[in-house]
């Protein structure tokens, strides 16, 4: 999972990585390709937090792509974002299950409702906020 081309996309607030069919995983800027860890920091940098990774052309991940991953989600944390996996292959959720990272990760299988999960998670803040206890 390093090194392919990834494109961005956004719907709403939410920018989402859609991995290019490859077995690998990296995003394209420009010509080059970057890791994961740095795309989302790029990502990161220019107030872009909320992230869907969309994993449906990713067969297989490797220990490198399993530290990508964990790298990016504690990136995205640490800035006060949330990023959330879409459409895992059965491969890639087994092993996202037995490395206990399916109870880290928020996972999902319909696109729209991973988006629209970034907004109720929003609406329920602002709330909180709103009505401190």
């Amino acid at each position: 999972m390093t090194n392919i081309g990834i494109r961005a996309r956004r719907m709403g607030g939410v920018t989402i990585l859609d991995a290019d069919g490859q077995v690998r995983f990296g995003l394209r800027f420009g010509g080059s390709t970057v890791p994961l860890p740095k795309a989302v920091q790029s990502l990161l940098e220019v107030g872009q937090n909320r992230i869907l990774l969309n994993l449906e052309g990713v067969a297989q991940i490797g220990a490198s792509g399993m530290g990508e991953l964990i790298s990016a989600y504690i990136a995205v944390n640490e800035s006060g974002g949330q990023i959330k996996l879409v459409h895992l292959s059965q491969k890639v959720r087994e092993l996202m299950t037995s490395a206990k990272l399916a109870t880290v990760f928020e996972i999902f299988e319909d696109e729209s409702k991973a988006a629209d999960s970034f907004k109720s998670e929003i609406l329920v803040s602002a709330r909180q906020s709103a009505f401190p206890t």
